[in-house]
């Protein structure tokens, strides 16, 4: 069994990058492998926008990832740079910046680079998509 750091940092519906990275998440975990965190970096935090609203007849990527955090207990994390510069914002960082608005729920957490590389540390392998 091995253990495995995702990054995504392709933009929702922009890239193929985060469907592939579900794919392979999904297809580790059923083959007895272990995902310790899914880290959004750079345009990648756009997959964690909560007012994302496809039509209905596409692929609702946020709420995948919701439903694939809470189904396998993975976390997942957003670079807090790359999220705030490109206004991805929990309501804690809109209480912070005095913000009327926030776009990323609770399920997501924020973190730094610092928490990747932690994360590399503790993993088997890096999967970046």
């Amino acid at each position: 069994m091995s253990t495995f750091i995702i990054q995504v940092s392709g933009a929702a519906y922009g890239s193929a990058a985060p469907v592939h990275a579900l794919a392979f998440a999904k297809a580790a975990i059923a083959g007895g492998h272990q995902i310790l965190r899914v880290f959004f970096y750079q345009d990648g935090v756009f997959n964690t926008s909560s007012l994302g609203t496809p039509a209905s007849d596409e692929f609702n990527v946020y709420q995948a990832w919701r439903e694939f955090s809470r189904e396998y207990s993975v976390p997942l994390v957003n670079c807090i740079s790359a999220a705030l510069r490109r206004g991805m914002l929990s309501k804690e960082e809109a209480d912070i910046h005095g913000l009327p608005h926030w776009n990323v729920d609770d399920i997501i957490d924020n973190g730094g680079l610092g928490e990747l590389i932690t994360g590399i540390a503790k993993a088997d392998r890096l999967m970046c998509f």
